[in-house]
């Protein structure tokens, strides 16, 4: 039965990812080992299952079918199992966190440092993204994200204070063209955005004017998915830029980058761990919990 149960999970990753290769890397084997616990249990059944090209798998009818029944229960044994191990109390096993490239007080390394030095037993997988997707069906214990942009069914903790969103440029550059005094001026001045790739519209710088929320299209002279790279360009004169005050603080401090329009860029909610509601929670995701809790 055992066996039974284990090739319907490594079912269940091949359908989830479409692909052998990403299926083996989640669990550690090789594309082999998938490869033939997948056709293993296709003989045992005496249907296909899934159909593979060099390049792709797809599931057959019987596939797709097989993954609807399937998924959820193993999920739920998956639930049972957790729950279980949560009666030892004791943090152990892979803490899988997505993180937002922006959260900058939670990737900077002494907050996770700690936490680890607290927790010997706990291994800690961090995917740094700005993609949205759901991290409770990619296998993430947890993400930290922007309060505003988190699902309200998820359970939320504070990682930071209030943040906001700041206007920065180099005094160099603000001696030859001068301070603007309002977004609308951006425009005609040379900026350093950010863009998610080439082929889509660059990010919309957001200000507000009198309680009155608005975005502005800036001249994208320069953009970039890297804001490292934007603070690196902006110390060097490049032009104004945008982004998260904590990215700029560091810089800030040393006068290399001054603020502008700060009247136009209001605090929001900060940065918040989020998970889903869970009666028992995994203690490894609980330690973090409470170790964000006494080390704000």
């Amino acid at each position: 039965m055992w066996s039974d149960l284990n090739a319907l999970a490594v079912f269940a990753l091949v359908a989830e990812e479409r692909s052998f290769r990403a299926a083996a890397d989640r669990m550690g084997v090789t594309r082999s080992a998938v490869s033939q616990t997948i056709r293993k249990l296709e003989e045992a059944l005496g249907i296909a299952l899934v159909n593979r090209t060099t390049r792709s798998v797809a599931l057959t009818e019987a596939g797709e079918r097989l993954y609807a029944e399937a998924a959820p229960a193993l999920l739920e044994m998956q639930g049972a199992l957790d729950a279980a191990a949560n009666l030892t109390g004791s943090p152990r096993g892979r803490l899988n966190l997505a993180v937002s490239s922006i959260a900058e007080s939670f990737l900077s390394g002494p907050l996770l440092t700690s936490f680890l030095d607290q927790n010997p037993d706990v291994k800690l997988h961090v995917t740094v993204t700005d993609e949205e997707f759901d991290i409770v069906s990619q296998g993430y214990d947890a993400g930290v994200r922007l309060g505003e942009v988190i699902a309200q069914d998820m359970i939320a903790v504070p990682v930071t204070g209030e943040q906001r969103q700041l206007a920065v440029a180099s005094p160099a550059y603000l001696e030859r063209q001068g301070m603007p005094r309002h977004p609308s001026e951006l425009a005609n001045r040379r900026c350093i955005g950010w863009r998610r790739s080439a082929n889509v519209a660059p990010y919309r710088w957001e200000f507000s004017e009198h309680g009155r929320e608005f975005s502005v299209a800036v001249a994208d002279t320069i953009t970039t998915t890297d804001m490292a790279l934007m603070v690196k360009l902006a110390v060097a004169g490049a032009g104004i830029t945008f982004g998260m005050e904590d990215s700029f603080r560091p810089a800030i401090a040393r006068g290399e980058l001054v603020p502008v329009l700060e009247d136009f860029c209001p605090y929001f909610p900060g940065f918040y761990l989020y998970y889903p509601s869970r009666r028992n929670m995994a203690p490894k995701l609980r330690a973090l919990v409470d170790h964000l809790r006494s080390y704000r």
